[in-house]
């Protein structure tokens, strides 16, 4: 009886173990400690960015007002903006708070502007992909704190215009 039960259990052993044989188990992590930098390379671009044949029509991109259509007029305006705004305090000696504040918005909304043509130009989107996100995303990041760095100079000492004439004078 002894070995008719010993013989069984293996017998049962044995089942069981070719069944775990025969169905390997994947064990997956959910988060995985190995990085990813598939998604940081440059995107592959055909010869000449040639999408279809060479006798497709050209398709345009769609507009968008504040991206890409109207940019080149804002920033003829923002520039044009920026001559009598710099020329009132110094050549009239008006040194009004309010006239500072404009032209160091002014200032900051022109440099933002002209950053931002930099990075469409030169790290564009298909190619560089989430790359132009990031440099997208730090610009305006240093134009918040550019911002931030205006509030203190206009509420903490008097201006941008009499820093520079203290700097200049000194």
């Amino acid at each position: 009886m002894f070995l008719s039960v010993r013989s069984g259990a293996s017998m049962s052993t044995g089942i069981i173990r070719r069944a775990l044989l025969q169905q390997p188990i994947h064990a997956r992590r959910l988060i995985s400690l190995k990085p990813d930098f598939s998604k940081l390379k440059k995107i592959e671009q055909p010869p000449g960015f040639i999408v279809d044949t060479v006798n497709e029509p050209y398709k345009p991109p769609q507009s968008d007002p504040y991206e890409g259509s109207y940019h080149w007029a804002y920033e003829r305006m923002v520039s044009t903006a920026l001559v009598p705004l710099l020329m009132v305090p110094f050549i009239g000696g008006v040194n009004h708070p309010i006239i500072d504040a404009t032209f160091c918005v002014t200032l900051l909304v022109h440099c933002q502007s002209g950053f931002k043509a930099c990075i469409i130009d030169y790290i564009p989107k298909r190619v560089y992909g989430i790359w132009h996100g990031v440099a997208c995303k730090l610009l305006s990041l240093g134009t918040f704190v550019g911002l931030y760095g205006i509030y203190l100079l206009e509420t903490t000492s008097n201006g941008l215009f009499d820093l520079i004439a203290s700097l200049w004078g000194a």
